[in-house]
């Protein structure tokens, strides 16, 4: 949909569009290094294969400004009860302090696996509320010393 609230410009909604997020990406990260003084963004996987080269589980991270965070972390329904999810976050924990970080956040959604990261030493700072079936985002930090993992 496009409508025009003043003259000479636009406002459109539409579906995904990479390039506006690349763009609102690059600008964020510019306005929040120089606010912060700290630019140091990037990014990092933990991936998990079979002997079939089939996925088995992988995380993605990113980290910036001594903070890591774990924005997905899945492991295929066969093998969850093997451990790949804790391996992958300790593999995960030990990459973000290699890059210079000392805390780490996730979140999960309650019905996913909030246990499973308290478990690691994650405690619970806040909610989102809302999720559909009466579920809520929780949301979750570490503060990552030497004796880790």
């Amino acid at each position: 949909m496009t409508t025009h609230p003043h003259p000479g410009s636009s406002l459109v909604t539409g579906a995904r569009d990479v390039e506006l997020n690349e763009h609102l990406t690059a600008e964020l990260v510019a306005f929040n290094a120089a606010a912060t003084g700290s630019a140091d963004r990037d990014m990092f996987s933990v991936k998990v294969s079979d002997d079939a080269g089939e996925l088995i589980g992988g995380l993605a991270a990113w980290t910036w400004g001594g903070l890591c965070g774990i924005e997905m972390l899945w492991v295929r329904e066969n093998d969850r009860k093997e451990g790949w999810g804790s391996r992958m976050l300790e593999a995960a924990e030990a990459e973000a302090r290699r890059r210079g970080c000392d805390r780490m956040t996730v979140s999960s959604f309650t019905f996913q696996a909030p246990a499973f990261y308290q478990q690691h030493g994650y405690v619970e700072t806040g909610r989102t509320l809302g999720i559909p079936g009466g579920h809520a985002d929780v949301h979750m930090f570490k503060t990552l010393t030497s004796r880790d993992g």
